[in-house]
């Protein structure tokens, strides 16, 4: 007689022990429907992604490799993998675009508030607030822990994605592409800044400056409330100008309060630049 066949060892884990997947796992057990799944939400998201910033990728590994964050790359985290790259490249096509699109929009503006305007619509909150507008994280691939972290919604990351998203616009279909898909979602925020582009300080020392005024000064009047919560109360004087006063949980906001009340008495309306001619 044949000697007994040996039992098979058990796998200490089984399909019902792992967790879910943002994206398939090497040894995944194929009857797994989630990880399929997952990838079919990825793939429609993507899809509706193209009709929302208005371009079509022919080269679809390009496309998805500007969605991939590093932690959904297997193996050794290789950045050629992920759309790092790419968020290099996106930046300073952006950079190029904008700068173009302000040049054209305001032709009396001088260097220094293209600067301005520049640093503000390329900022990484920026590049965010455009992700969210354009649901850019519902596309994104992600690896199973920063998936369920959030990642998909954290700014870093989406304003990372964003500008991998135009980097790989620009290898896919060129320079014009880039320009119009950018130019669709940065146009209306260019010609109505969402925050004023310098703080009422800067913005009054300037004022002051422009009518041969010195400097303002700012001194303290009162510090109430407690030590942990304190409230201040700042006065800033310009020459035959009455002082005007600002409050503030710390110096430096009552100072910018005191600076907007000034502006405010003088008729000096919040830095938004200038029209479009």
């Amino acid at each position: 007689m044949s000697p007994p066949r040996k039992a098979r060892p058990q796998s200490d884990t089984t399909p019902s022990d792992a967790a879910p997947q943002d994206e398939p796992g090497r040894g995944e057990v194929a009857t797994d429907p989630r990880p399929r799944s997952a990838a079919k939400r990825r793939r429609r998201a993507a899809g509706a992604l193209e009709d929302r910033i208005g371009y079509r990728f022919k080269d679809g590994g390009l496309f998805e490799r500007a969605l991939t964050h590093i932690s959904a790359v297997s193996g050794p985290h290789n950045p050629a993998g992920s759309y790092q790259r790419l968020e290099f490249l996106g930046d300073h096509v952006l950079g190029l675009v904008v700068s173009e699109m302000l040049f054209r929009a305001f032709p009396r503006a001088n260097e220094g508030e293209l600067s301005r305007r520049l640093a503000e619509l390329v900022r990484k909150d920026a590049c965010a607030d455009v992700a969210r507008a354009m649901d850019l994280g519902s596309a994104i691939k992600l690896g199973s822990s920063e998936a369920q972290a959030g990642g998909r919604y954290r700014t870093t990351i989406l304003g990372d994605a964003c500008e991998a998203l135009i980097g790989a616009v620009f290898l896919d279909g060129g320079f014009a592409a880039a320009a119009e898909v950018i130019e669709r979602f940065w146009r209306d925020r260019m010609l109505t800044p969402v925050r004023p582009l310098r703080d009422p300080k800067t913005l009054l020392q300037e004022w002051a400056q422009a009518r041969g005024l010195p400097t303002p000064s700012y001194r303290e009047i009162a510090r109430t409330g407690p030590q942990h919560d304190p409230e201040f109360r700042v006065a800033v004087e310009l020459p035959d100008r009455a002082p005007a006063e600002g409050v503030g949980r710390s110096k430096r906001a009552a100072e910018q309060a005191a600076a907007a009340a000034m502006l405010e008495r003088e008729g000096v309306p919040p830095d938004r630049g200038y029209r479009p001619t």
